[in-house]
Order: structure tokens, then sequence, then C-alpha cells
């Protein structure tokens, strides 16, 4: 069992009865508090009283099986009930390991192309549209926030947000370089071509937790729409682009273009401008985490890289934890598991290694 969840329940059990005290219902602040303590509780708490009762049924079969004529019965339960069971305290595990400031059920993921021309600009492509149906077939929206075409085809740059239960908890260590090895469809002779693209996963924070100045802070400039979207697009000023000034070593640029009005575009503009900005601040406040994300992400050239797609082999390998699979076509049809699951279970791993020995 764990002792820290066991202490969480009875506070959680404790709210739950005040909820049903005369005294409570009749104060509406005092019941708001109450179920917002008892709301951030209940994440923990009730996967957690999901595992006491699959613990419970699993010792019941397994008495259960002792009997010759159950026996068969019971191992028909318990092959049920144990793979539960190992699965929810493996989440429970995680989810005591997951510091509470990077809880964060709402992200940006900016893409964009390095080394590679065309070629890269049509990976960019190929990773957005894998992320994008994982993130679908996790029960996660998605939202379009920004893009610029390549010529080819593709993206010189994407932005979606993704929001969802654990959302950055699975994308979290997808930041960094993705190389492909593969023949262009523009290649005439077979020959295998290297590109490169980068990953940026962001957490977005609430408009409190980064507060902007648009006044002093950031200059902005609205221009005419490039590139394909029909005739409003093209023909309106509706396109934004931000500049942030105060306190970076270096102008910090957001441009938005795809949304119909030049408010909409202001907006998702400020969203990737606060998530860039918060991610900052996250750096600072965790310089460690900063220098791992600066030396994973890289400049997009062929050798800075965290995960390797190679078409021809159909094999996917990340370079972080030596792990390949010879599945890439289903990883690219959005089955991104096999790739975040192994990495998800080394870092846990390797925190509850330094969690012990901390003990």
């Amino acid at each position: 069992m764990f002792p820290a969840l066991e202490q969480k329940l009875a506070r959680y059990n404790e709210l739950e009865q005040q909820l049903y005290d005369p005294d409570v219902a009749g104060d509406p602040a005092r019941v708001g508090a109450i179920g917002k303590e008892r709301g951030a509780l209940a994440k923990q708490v009730e996967p957690y009283i999901e595992y006491k009762r699959l613990c419970a049924a699993v010792a019941d079969a397994e008495a259960m099986a002792a009997d010759p004529d159950l026996k068969a019965m019971a191992d028909e339960e318990l092959a049920e009930l144990r793979p539960k069971r190992d699965a929810l305290h493996t989440k429970i595990e995680e989810q005591l390991l997951i510091d509470p400031s990077e809880d964060f059920s709402r992200l940006i993921v900016e893409i964009r192309a390095g080394t590679g021309g065309d070629e890269a600009a049509l990976f960019a492509g190929n990773l957005y549209e894998m992320y994008t149906r994982y993130a679908r077939e996790k029960g996660w929206k998605v939202e379009e926030i920004a893009a610029s075409p390549g010529d080819a085809g593709g993206f010189k740059e994407v932005s979606f947000g993704v929001s969802g239960d654990d959302v950055y908890q699975y994308l979290r260590y997808e930041s960094g370089g993705h190389r492909v090895q593969r023949v262009p469809a523009t290649e005439t002779q077979g020959r295998i071509h290297t590109s490169a693209a980068t990953v940026a996963v962001l957490p977005e924070p609430e408009e409190a937790q980064v507060v902007i100045n648009e006044a002093a802070d950031i200059e902005w400039e609205r221009m005419r729409a490039g590139g394909a979207g029909g005739q409003h697009v093209n023909k309106t000023e509706s396109a934004v682009r931000i500049w942030y000034k105060k306190g970076t070593p270096e102008e910090m640029e957001v441009k938005c273009q795809d949304g119909r009005s030049q408010g909409k575009n202001y907006e998702q503009a400020m969203r990737i401008l606060r998530s860039r900005l918060f991610e900052r601040q996250q750096e600072k406040l965790h310089r460690e985490r900063s220098d791992m994300r600066k030396s994973l992400i890289g400049t997009g050239d062929r050798n800075a890289r965290i995960r390797t797609y190679n078409f021809p082999q159909n094999r996917c390998s990340d370079h972080r934890i030596e792990f390949t699979a010879y599945k890439l076509d289903a990883i690219m049809a959005g089955d991104l598991d096999q790739m975040i699951q192994p990495m998800r279970d080394h870092v846990r791993k390797e925190k509850l290694s330094a969690a012990g020995q901390a003990g």
C-alpha cells in the first residue's frame, strides 16, 4: 500500500462527511472551499480506491483458488484482475512522482523543419499528423494555432494546442531533435536522404502565471497573411506579428495568420508567447531541466537528435534510452505509445531509484 495516499484518503473521506453536515451545507463559501480541496485530492485518491478494491478482489480470488472445485473459475478471474491491479499500481507510482508544479493539462506543441530543405518540411508535416492522431486517440482535444506551410508541402513551422488528462506527462519527453532517413518522393535514383525537425513541448500556463503588460512589454503589427488560405485571408490585414522585448537578451517574435480575424490571431499569438515565457521562467527555476532541454532540442541539425525514424527498415529508435521498435508504420499512424511508454518507464524507474536512495 501507499502510506501517503492513506493519509490523503482519510482526508478525502473527512471532507466528504463534512459536505453532509447541515451546518456546512448552509455556508456556500465553506462548501466551495471543501469541494475545491476534495476535487484536488480526487485525482490521486480515486485511482487508489480502485487499486485497493482490485487488491481485495485478487486476494479473494487467490483464496478461492485453494479450493480444487473453484480453482478454474478463480484462475480465470485472476488472469483478468492481476493485470488491472499491476497497471494501476504503476499509474499511482507515476502520479506520486509528479511534481504538482509540473502537472499541466494544457500544452502547446511547436514543430519546426530543420536540416533538409523541402524534405525536412514534409517530415515536420508527418510529425504533426503523428502527434495529432495520437492525441485524438487518447481522447485529448487538439486545437490548431499557427502554421507556416512548406513550399513542397508539410510545414516550415506549425504550432497546436493539446489539452486533456495527463497530457503533459505523456508528451513532455518529446521535446528534441527528430531525424528521418528515407527516400524522398523527388529522389529519382533511390538514394536515402537524412533530414531533421525539432519538437518543443511547452506547458500552457494560466494568464495569472505569466503577466504581460501589453502596453509596455510588446510591440505588434497587423499585415496581410501570405500563402494559401482563400480570398479573405490573403486580402485582409488579419495576420498578426508580436515582438516581446522586456527582459530578453533578444527579441522574441510570434506570428499568427491562420485565423479569419485579427482578434483571433492576436489571441493565439499571445498564447504562444505566454507559453514560451513560462518555459523561460521554469528554466530559471530549474536550471538542470533547462540544460537538459537545450541539449535535447539542439539546433535542428542532423546530429542533434533524440529519435531516428528509418523508413526503409521500418525502424524507430530513441537514442536517449537505446530503445528500438520495428513498427514505424504503426507509430507514424498514431501508435506512439510504443515509443512514449518505454521512455516513461525509464524515467519512472530512475525516479523510484533516486527516491529509494534519498530515503
